[in-house]
């Protein structure tokens, strides 16, 4: 197991190098002057040539990558355009936690209400209560969150009047709910099918039909023997998943005014601003390289059929 994770954790950089490159090279020739953004009405031609020289954006793209590396490599993720005299890293991990925060109440969820629908879809197979539930989990997926907003906050903004048309509090706070609820309601769908899918290959299995053959109630045989195992691999969708927390979410954040990183991308891309999207690439890549990587050690562990060498 130990040589298996070095040799992961020794293709990481490579990854972040491909990630970074390709980030880099958009962020260089990507539409739009990110000077002329800056400036704004104030553009002049010649104070736009004297912020692209003291930003090191007149420079050749070679020397521009190599020394924006050196920089990351020391942790220093550049300036912004937009706001300056802001660094990089100031704007992203103030907003990181936000993001945290709101994807981990969303997957909860998610998980809290997939995983006993699956079960319960699996355990009826073929039946009407099967149709039903997975319809109804695939309906709001299937929906554009341009369309699910404007629903539930018709519902419980205006017509019941019980939260918040937005903000932001913390997630103990009740302004977090209708952008978690959002979240969760596409989440569910993905949780609810893989948890049918994994818990109707156990069922078939032989120690289920042994444990029933010995007359174990029917409560322990779904709790022990098909609940336990039908889990394993959910394990990796709860780990990938965890990796996915940090990239937010644009639309909702932008739309319930949550201070999040989503809504930091999304403002990125229209001011320009290419170090924060560069940034916020690279940070993404290395989040879902490590859960990538704590996914396999953690399905080794609660799978002991499985060895890495």
């Amino acid at each position: 197991m130990s040589g298996y994770i070095l040799r992961r954790l020794l293709w990481a950089p490579f990854v972040l190098l491909v990630v970074g490159f390709v980030t880099f090279f958009l962020g260089v020739y990507g539409p739009g002057d990110p000077v002329e953004m800056r400036l704004g009405q104030r553009y002049d031609p010649e104070v736009a040539e004297r912020v692209r020289h003291e930003l090191g954006l007149d420079r050749p793209f070679g020397e521009q990558y190599v020394e924006y590396i050196r920089k990351v490599v020391r942790g220093d993720l550049g300036e912004s355009i937009k706001f300056r005299n802001r660094p990089v890293t100031e704007l992203i991990f103030d907003r990181i936690g936000v993001s945290v925060q709101l994807g981990l109440v969303a997957m909860a969820l998610s998980l809290a209400v997939g995983i006993p629908l699956g079960l319960i879809a699996a355990m009826h197979q073929g039946r009407w209560l099967d149709t039903a539930i997975v319809s109804t989990t695939l309906l709001p997926s299937a929906i554009s969150v341009f369309v699910t907003i404007p629903v539930l906050f018709l519902v419980f903004v205006r017509t019941l009047k019980l939260l918040p048309a937005g903000g932001w509090g913390g997630i103990f706070d009740v302004h977090i709910i209708l952008p978690a609820l959002t979240l969760a309601l596409a989440g569910t769908a993905s949780v609810t099918r893989m948890m049918r899918a994994s818990s109707l290959e156990v069922v078939g299995q032989d120690y289920v039909r042994t444990a029933r053959a010995k007359g174990l109630p029917e409560r322990l045989v779904v709790g022990r023997h098909i609940l336990r195992n039908a889990l394993i691999p959910m394990t990796t969708v709860v780990m990938l998943s965890l990796g996915s927390l940090v990239e937010g979410a644009f639309i909702v954040e932008g739309f319930y005014g949550v201070p999040g990183i989503g809504a930091l991308a999304l403002d990125s891309i229209s001011s320009r601003d290419y170090p924060v999207l560069m940034a916020i690439s690279l940070i993404v890549a290395l989040s879902f390289v490590i859960a990538n990587l704590a996914a396999d050690v953690v399905y080794s562990v609660v799978d002991p059929r499985i060895r890495y060498r």
